[in-house]
């Protein structure tokens, strides 16, 4: 009897040996499949971000915060760039509180509306792009901007362009 007591103990310990060695496998296998696609997952994230540094990288080439040469010439000049950049943008959004048209704006709005500075983007130490609309008429200005002594800021508009109105 004591004998086979031990036989069906040693026969039931291989059964339980193999099925946790088959469920390891499976459970291994699972894992080294998860694996594999997290790293594939993770070339691919990646890449992305490669990509999108680049393409960051050339979006920004016409920059003032990246372009050296006109932090030099402000920084030479002795102004902070930090602040300069918020200050010069601040004084193109304050002409659109004048009653009438923001004054760099060419042309007219429609139906008594105004048309006013929406998107700024300072290119260097003398030139801004900015996008203009009155809700229904939409166009770009390109200015060129010097900054005065007591850090007023006079702006003339070198060209603008109001898209066609379908």
């Amino acid at each position: 009897m004591k004998q086979r007591i031990f036989m069906y103990l040693f026969v039931f310990s291989v059964l339980l040996i193999l099925f946790q060695y088959v469920n390891s496998k499976r459970v291994f296998e699972d894992m080294n499949n998860n694996l594999g696609k997290y790293k594939a997952q993770t070339q691919t994230y990646k890449d992305s971000i490669v990509y999108l540094q680049n393409e960051i990288q050339e979006l920004s080439h016409f920059n003032l915060s990246r372009n050296e040469d006109a932090i030099s010439y402000f920084e030479d000049s002795g102004y902070d760039v930090s602040k300069l950049i918020p200050l010069i943008k601040d004084k193109l959004y304050e002409l659109n509180l004048q009653k009438s048209n923001n004054p760099l704006i060419p042309y007219s709005s429609s139906e008594g509306r105004k048309m006013l500075v929406n998107t700024v983007k300072i290119l260097n130490h003398r030139w801004i792009i900015a996008d203009f609309s009155d809700g229904e008429y939409w166009g770009e200005i390109f200015l060129t901007y010097f900054i005065n002594e007591d850090e007023t800021v006079d702006f003339e508009l070198a060209e603008s362009f109001l898209y066609p109105f379908d």
